[in-house]
């Protein structure tokens, strides 16, 4: 297939669309059902790479959940706690913990599910007939693969009414070291960013503690991979062989680590017995609950538990999880890593961070104050690693 049509561009008014390559070769990809549009195929490639690049560094299934060209999370195939396969409601699949790839995908799924409702999917491997168990039941837009097994394959067919969109994509292609894109009409054009992510990233360790576990030295590269693909400004969260927390697209790093640290705080309360025992109406679908868990979770709970509406949500009225028991639960918790796409301008970035409780950074260096983010990261004892390369994506 050397062009493929699409129904219109990002926006209905924007006509004729099609993808192809430049230089007139077949498409490296097949598309085995639906009918795939503008931005599902930037999320496709975008989050195609990810998956392979993060599958290459670590050498472990991986899986990505994407909306609107940035990843809600990554994650790579570790066995989930019993817990976190409530949190993300995959404690019901027996077969789970068979299937690495499942895993992977449950946890990229799992963590921001209020931002994956509707995600492209991407794995870096075959998918098989578990993962694709798990994707069946999940609001989604569509999936990238290297293949698909005839279980899987026929799973997915039945979504969305048989139009659910299934990319096949060679996992042996590789672009042109250079690219080019077109705004207003003007091209611009660069060499790909193919810079490789790798464990000597992070050699580079300027504050006194210098104890990097080999656990952290992977959650910063799925940290750093995963910026390499979200749109900057980003910082990301990461824990346990995932990504739980991803600001995308701010023009404040402050703003971004921020955001990133809210969701990987959800996150982790999420796991809580607090919210695990919440008592819901056997009635009450599976995006509902995700909604009113980020409500119950807000200062708005009285949104969901409120005297005059908790009866369309649970069997009996939930207490508040009020604030300073949320905190004194965050408190409890440390070990995080925490990447940032380009260097921290002010120590504000960190002691956020703190609250979060992130343990390990690794951020390019280069700020004109990176003394005083030194210094803050000293006196909260974190390690952190200057990689001296920025992942700026757009």
């Amino acid at each position: 297939m050397k062009i493929f049509e699409l129904k219109y561009g990002c926006n209905p008014n924007q006509k004729p669309a099609d993808i192809h390559m430049k230089n007139g070769e077949d498409l490296p990809l097949t598309v085995l059902n639906g009918r795939p549009g503008f931005i599902n195929f930037l999320d496709a490639f975008n989050s195609w790479q990810l998956v392979k690049e993060l599958k290459e560094a670590l050498g472990q299934p991986t899986a990505t959940s994407f909306k609107h060209v940035s990843p809600t999370s990554a994650a790579v195939g570790l066995p989930l706690s019993d817990k976190l396969k409530r949190a993300c409601f995959v404690d019901d699949i027996a077969e789970l913990d068979a299937s690495p790839l499942a895993c992977a995908y449950a946890r990229a799924r799992g963590t921001d599910r209020m931002s994956s409702f509707g995600d492209w999917i991407a794995l870096s491997d075959i998918c098989d007939k578990t993962t694709a168990t798990l994707i069946k039941r999940e609001v989604s837009d569509g999936i990238i693969a290297p293949g698909y097994t005839d279980e899987a394959l026929e799973l997915l067919k039945s979504k969305k009414k048989g139009n659910y969109n299934i990319v096949q994509i060679d996992p042996s292609y590789v672009p042109d070291s250079e690219e080019e894109k077109q705004v207003f009409g003007i091209t611009f054009r660069q060499g790909r960013n193919s810079f490789r992510i790798s464990e000597e990233l992070f050699s580079n360790l300027v504050t006194d503690n210098k104890d990097l576990p080999k656990s952290a030295v992977r959650d910063l590269i799925i940290a750093q991979i995963t910026l390499k693909y979200t749109q900057s400004n980003s910082v990301c969260f990461a824990v346990d062989g995932q990504a739980i927390g991803v600001g995308a697209g701010q023009q404040s790093r402050i703003h971004c680590t921020r955001l990133a640290g809210g969701k990987a705080d959800n996150w982790n309360l999420r796991q809580s017995d607090r919210v695990l025992s919440l008592p819901f109406l056997p009635s009450l679908g599976r995006p509902d609950r995700d909604n009113v868990i980020d409500v119950y979770l807000s200062e708005d709970y009285d949104d969901v538990i409120g005297a005059e509406v908790w009866q369309k949500y649970f069997t009996e009225r939930p207490e508040p999880f009020t604030r300073a028991e949320k905190r004194a639960y965050l408190d409890t918790i440390t070990g995080v890593s925490l990447g940032s796409d380009a260097f921290f301008p002010f120590d504000d970035n960190i002691i956020r961070a703190k609250r979060s409780g992130v343990s390990y950074i690794a951020e390019p260096g280069g700020s004109v104050r990176d003394d005083l983010v030194i210094e803050r990261c000293n006196e909260y004892g974190m390690v952190m690693a200057f990689t001296g390369m920025r992942l700026f994506h757009h």
